[in-house]
């Protein structure tokens, strides 16, 4: 039955007629969507997509992305990174808006440009088209050849707007006349990302033809913010009755920053219930193995998690605990307990474990 009312919709009405929405020229913000109040909208732009997180973690272009040999993304397509990039982590917006008809990202890119700079902003790094490396002509959505700069800053599977509608399509549709610059407002500790381009849908079945050749500006904002510690400190007894039940037990409170293997002061709480477990329980020898997400490469992480366990290991040594009790393994992200593909998923994965030798 559900063939035939498909069959029957595709004669009735073509591809229209199955699609669930089909975008317009904005008229108002979504719902629930705002400015960041450190950058003005372009004049009479309406966000179509809008993220924010309290902490994130975001890569910020500082050269034009360059082929990895012999690498692929999640979609097959060619991976492409800038040599240059800065790794941040903080308050995260993104915002995606529809400016209005008759505007062309090079408009919109210098005013963006001319915005930051009044704010006292650096230009860090600045491109377009075929410039900025990887596929000049392809938005975040596509598989099988090689990827953009659009899939770089944000991938496809994080597109939560309905098929067909404007934040879709602005987000997924083929795109030309790409503009970008990457910048740093120091005396707010903000970086910030601004990619602007061309909607390319002529096709009048196309859903996304209702916003043909309107020009897409994606800003996305990181504010240097310090994250909450809302784990709370794993006591020795409990790690001496879940390493004697599963033996093992997963730690969240030791602390390092992106991409680095120096351990945190605000581990101190959860290095001394496990230098007293050691002490409470003179025979008991530990594995203490570092896990990472999937943020890079699986070597580097495996390098990195290494030098993180070692560090642990190297940190409870100066506290008095034999050397010979530890032994530091890293495993990359062999081992997750979530799924990678969301910002929760990788901080559950992003972990210290001590497992019984």
């Amino acid at each position: 039955m559900l063939k035939l009312v498909l069959a029957l919709l595709m004669l009735l009405g073509g591809a229209d007629a199955l699609a669930l929405a089909k975008a317009t020229p904005p008229t108002a913000d979504q719902k629930g969507s705002k400015d960041n109040p450190l950058l003005k909208r372009y004049e009479g732009a309406y966000i179509v997509s809008f993220e924010q997180k309290r902490f994130a973690e975001f890569t910020l272009p500082l050269s034009a992305l360059e082929e990895v040999p012999d690498k692929r993304d999640l979609k097959n397509n060619r991976l492409h990174e800038p040599k240059n990039r800065k790794a941040l982590e903080g308050a995260y917006t993104r915002l995606v808006y529809i400016v209005p008809a008759g505007r062309s990202p090079l408009e919109v890119s210098r005013n963006y440009r001319e915005e930051i700079q009044s704010r006292g902003g650096q230009i860090l790094f600045e491109c377009k088209d075929a410039d900025c490396g990887g596929d000049p002509k392809r938005s975040i959505a596509g598989g099988g050849g090689q990827m953009s700069l659009a899939m770089y800053l944000y991938p496809e599977s994080r597109v939560t707007s309905e098929y067909g509608s404007n934040g879709h399509c602005a987000m997924t549709e083929h795109i030309a006349d790409q503009r970008y610059l990457s910048a740093e407002v120091q005396n707010s500790g903000a970086h910030i990302s601004v990619l602007t381009y061309t909607l390319v849908a002529p096709d009048r079945n196309d859903v996304c033809n209702g916003v043909n050749e309107r020009t897409v500006a994606v800003v996305d904002i990181v504010e240097a913010k310090a994250r909450e510690q809302r784990m709370v400190t794993v006591q020795a007894s409990e790690m001496a009755t879940a390493i004697a039940g599963t033996g093992r037990v997963a730690l969240y409170g030791i602390f390092f920053d992106f991409n680095k293997a120096d351990v945190k002061p605000e581990s101190e709480a959860t290095l001394e219930q496990i230098a007293k477990l050691l002490k409470d329980n003179a025979a008991l020898r530990l594995l203490v193995v570092g896990h990472t997400d999937n943020v890079g490469g699986f070597a580097s992480n495996m390098d990195l998690s290494q030098r993180r366990a070692a560090a642990v290991v190297t940190t409870l040594v100066q506290r008095g605990v034999g050397r010979e009790r530890l032994a530091p393994h890293g495993v990359s992200f062999a081992s997750p307990v979530a799924s990678n593909k969301t910002d929760e998923g990788r901080a559950r994965n992003r972990r210290v474990e001590l497992v019984e030798n």
